[in-house]
Parts: C-alpha cells; structure tokens; sequence
C-alpha cells in the first residue's frame, strides 16, 4: 500500500533515532534525502541498505511529480532531512502537501527536533510559544522584528553560526538588550552549549567566543 513516510533522524548523537524510524527506514522502497552523504552515514552505522535519491530545495519542484507517481503506483517512501524533522525549515511541505491533495496517505513519526530541548532547556516560559525558524536574511526583517517585538509568547528562532552575532544584536536593537534570552548549540552532540541571560550578556558572551554549530534562540516574550 502507498504511504510516504516522515523520518525524523539524529540533530547530533546517532543514538537519537526510534526502533520504529530504523525499521521503516529499512523497509520502504526508497529513501528521499536532503542531502546522500548525509544520510548515507546513518545507513552506515545502522546497516541500512534501502535505496537513496536526493530531495532538496533545489530540485523538489522538478522531481516532485516523478515521487508523486511512483507513490500512485504502490511504492512506499520515506523522506528524511540532514538532521531533524522533515519540513521544520526543511524540505517536505511541497511533497506533504501533494500527497493530501492526491489522497496518498501520509505518515509522519514522532522524534529529533532540534527546538524542543533548547525551548525545554531555555527555563523561559513554555506553555505557550512562537516557532519563527529562520528569520528573512533582509526583505521584510526589520518588518518582521517590529512585530515580534510586541509578541507575548516565548519565540523561537533558527541561525547560522556566521549570523548570530548579527541577530543577537538586533534582537538587541528591537526587543531591548534586558530581554532574557536562551541560545543552544550542538544540541545532542560533544560539545552542547547553552549560555543563557540578557540579551546584552548573551550577544557579548558571542562577541568573545567564536560561534560554532547551529544554533536555536529562544527569546522571552515581551
């Protein structure tokens, strides 16, 4: 019967994966990837042998209706992202959303999200949040930031290592360098960090150190 799989796989330590995801992982038809290399680690590790194709945000439109049929057809497939869970600031929305609209059933498996323990870990309020992922690199940023800055919930954002000075400092500028914030990196590998404070102490602690890894900031709301 068709289906097509969600996978969530490891944001660091390989060891954060289900027995569910690895079975799937080893009985579908085929493996769509963000990134082969990637992914090929994975199957390496675990001994997985399933066939692979590549399915990023370069290509997803122009290979999206071949998935589509060969899912028609009764092929089982599952897609995965480098790291995480697909379509969380991944790829995956085009693919999820031409299943619905073609009645092929979807399937998405509870894991890896890299938000969760850094929003868990941050100790700001999370009964109620924001996720922004990551913010426009320049149209309709500071358009974006005039509007966060009176949001009430805690927020969550995705950012480069490269950028995260540059962010801290404007969220700085809009949100007010008391605001307490919570930024988390290399969550679930060797040398996980999260540095938490004012915005002001935060941006100087990146200042001073050289930022490696992804990173996940959490922002109290206003």
């Amino acid at each position: 019967m068709s289906k097509l799989y969600l996978i969530p796989t490891p944001i660091g330590n390989l060891e954060d994966i289900t027995l569910r995801a690895l079975r799937l992982l080893k009985e579908v038809n085929i493996v769509l990837a963000e990134d082969t290399r990637t992914t090929k680690k994975l199957f390496s590790h675990y001994e997985i042998d399933t066939p692979l194709a590549a399915f990023h945000m370069h290509n997803e439109h122009k290979v999206l209706e071949k998935w589509i049929l060969r899912l028609k057809a009764g092929e089982t497939i599952a897609l995965v992202s480098d790291a995480g869970t697909p379509a969380i600031s991944d790829p995956g929305f085009l693919l999820v959303r031409e299943c619905v609209k073609e009645g092929i059933e979807v399937d998405c498996l509870p894991g890896a999200t890299a938000f969760v323990p850094a929003l868990v870990n941050s100790g700001l309020p999370s009964d109620k949040f924001i996720f922004e992922g990551f913010l426009p690199v320049k149209k309709g940023r500071q358009t974006r930031l005039k509007i966060l800055a009176e949001e009430e919930r805690s927020m969550v954002f995705y950012e480069s290592p490269h950028r995260i000075v540059k962010t801290l400092s404007q969220f700085a500028e809009y949100f007010g360098e008391d605001r307490l914030v919570s930024v988390s990196r290399e969550i679930s590998k060797m040398f996980e960090e999260t540095k938490r404070g004012s915005m002001k102490e935060v941006k100087e602690y990146f200042e001073e150190k050289k930022p490696k890894g992804e990173f996940v900031i959490i922002v109290a709301g206003k």
